[in-house]
């Protein structure tokens, strides 16, 4: 038995799930329908999928949500996971799943997937026979990720940075690399028995003025981290800026980039999307600006070539939308996905430039850092504040970088802090700032913050 096995045998031990068979799920795998990965959709689909955001805690919840979805005619279901799965509390989970299911009311605010079990879980994976993709925020992610993929749930989202320094105070981040190894390898093993398991990065980060270069540096990042364990099919994120050619400038960025350091790092034969979230911050209370909202974010996916989207409702700003108001924002964004065809190419060369030298700056000073692993190298990276992810939790985040909006809504920086970029690239970012006379840089990141309000 590997020592990879070993681990495993060790992870599914745990009193809070069935006992697991990894000869019957490797078989269910091995059989299992190609429409259920995503990444063999990327491939046979030729206009962009669409995935809405939802979860509840009971299966029969879920089971109706998916219904709705279908109808719409969803592309990719998603399965948000609760709080006490993410932290690993499978006891409070077991308890909040009983009392929703004795009292209909939701006492989670997502799927204990772990306390379902994957042989319940797959009955409703199987029956929708439609990709699944799970959304969670897990440091520790390794049973969990066990469960989705027993279940038939082929696109795991996550990373050691992404699913801790936006998430997480005080778990330790050099046992979240550690675990997330453990995840790509499990994925990369399971990707060799049908199409690939598709690994997916969160890169809307802390959803707060996040500056470009840090948001495409730590796509970047993920997706070797995930490469170099054997996964094939991976997907690069960012989330809606609030400026449209922001969005674009980034979309040219990073489609062009991942490309060069995944071929740079040996890794030709992997396959990269792109994934675009609507706006992830703060929704207008006036549903018709929700409305709007939406759509403009629909149309700056189609503009930047997005193979994926991730919707958002017009009740954001209400609290966990209904299963017929997630739908309904399903259909409402293929709609007009529908009409966007023929759309023009759009960039901004000095922009781009700019950009591109800022991520290879950054990338460089990790790449040139003396350990002699990459994940170590990236540790740090981020101990020294060369990664550094505005209004991060983490007590392990530099927090020195200061970004505010310039006056076309671009995100710029403000003060850099220890990054690694170049004079050039700094005065660069720095020229586009104009703050009023006697206006305080506090008073503008709260303005700032609230764009969309």
């Amino acid at each position: 038995m590997s020592l990879l096995q070993r681990e495993r045998e060790i992870i599914v031990s745990n009193e809070y799930i069935d006992r697991f068979d990894f000869e019957e799920v490797e078989e269910f795998i091995k059989g299992a329908s190609k429409n259920l990965f995503i990444s063999h959709k990327f491939k046979t689909t030729d206009h962009m999928l669409v995935q809405p955001r939802g979860g509840f805690p009971t299966y029969d919840k879920v089971f109706q949500l998916y219904k709705e979805f279908k109808e719409a005619h969803v592309d990719v279901l998603p399965l948000t996971i609760d709080s006490n799965t993410r932290l690993n509390d499978y006891a409070s989970a077991k308890k909040m799943l009983a009392l929703s299911e004795e009292n209909d009311v939701d006492m989670l605010n997502g799927y204990p997937l772990v306390n379902h079990g994957y042989r319940t879980t797959r009955k409703m994976i199987t029956h929708y026979d439609t990709p699944v993709s799970l959304r969670h925020g897990t440091p520790d992610a390794r049973l969990l990720i066990e469960t989705a993929l027993a279940s038939g749930i082929f696109e795991i989202e996550g990373g050691p940075i992404t699913y801790l320094l936006p998430y997480s105070k005080n778990f330790p981040m050099d046992k979240a690399f550690l675990y997330w190894k453990y995840v790509e390898r499990v994925c990369a093993k399971y990707s060799e028995l049908n199409e690939p398991i598709n690994r997916e990065s969160f890169g809307p980060l802390s959803a707060t003025l996040q500056p470009p270069a840090i948001v495409i540096v730590i796509q970047l990042l993920e997706m070797l981290l995930s490469l170099e364990e054997g996964v094939k099919s991976f997907s690069v994120s960012f989330s809606q800026t609030g400026s449209m050619l922001q969005d674009i400038v980034s979309s040219n960025v990073i489609k062009k980039l991942s490309r060069k350091y995944a071929d740079r790092f040996g890794h030709e034969d992997a396959t990269i999307n792109l994934v675009y979230h609507q706006w992830m911050g703060a929704f207008p209370y006036n549903k018709e600006y929700s409305d709007s909202l939406i759509n403009t974010s629909t149309v700056i996916a189609a503009m930047v070539g997005a193979d994926k989207i991730i919707t958002k409702t017009r009740n954001e700003a209400f609290g966990i939308p209904t299963k017929e108001a997630n739908a309904m924002a399903v259909a409402n964004v293929k709609y007009t996905l529908g009409m966007l065809k023929g759309l023009p190419t759009v960039g901004d060369e000095e922009e781009e430039e700019n950009l591109t030298n800022e991520v290879d700056e950054i990338l460089e000073a990790v790449f040139n850092d003396g350990a002699d692993t990459l994940w170590r190298k990236v540790f740090n990276s981020i101990k020294k504040g060369y990664i550094d992810i505005p209004f991060s939790p983490h007590i392990i985040n530099a927090n020195e970088v200061i970004t505010i909006r310039d006056p076309q809504s671009n995100i710029r920086i403000l003060k850099k802090g220890k990054l690694p970029i170049s004079d050039r690239s700094f005065a660069f970012e720095r020229s586009k700032i104009k703050l009023a006379e006697g206006e305080r840089v506090v008073d503008k990141i709260i303005q700032d913050i609230g764009i969309m309000l």
